[in-house]
């Protein structure tokens, strides 16, 4: 089954949704505010997505930062992502066990088949 990792008042994690309830496909949500991003679901996403393109640069999390912050290392990298569930890009679509999607255009999920 797939797995959608969103923030519930996200735009582009509702566009998500909405193509893949129009697909038909089986998927369940994990709510990275609600439901909380432990260490080792965040080992497991990194193990699929390179660190740069996981955290978002765009959001008023990043924002926030201290200009320390924004200077980041791996391990620091991962402490705040930790902190700030918020600053991983989303949605994350995991696909099987080896693939993760970071984000969403319209037609990403085209080829996705259930």
């Amino acid at each position: 089954m797939l797995t959608l990792y969103i923030i519930d008042n996200c735009d582009t994690c509702r566009k998500a949704r909405k193509a893949l309830d129009e697909k038909g496909l089986l998927y369940k949500t994990h709510d990275l505010r609600k439901d909380g991003l432990s260490a080792a679901l965040l080992e497991h996403i990194l193990n699929r997505v390179p660190l740069a393109e996981a955290i978002n640069k765009r959001s008023k999390t990043w924002r926030d930062l201290s200009a320390a912050d924004k200077d980041y290392d791996t391990n620091s990298a991962r402490q705040l992502l930790i902190k700030h569930p918020t600053l991983l890009k989303r949605p994350l679509l995991e696909v099987d066990d080896s693939t993760i999607l970071v984000g969403y255009r319209d037609g990403d999920y085209d080829k996705l088949s259930g």
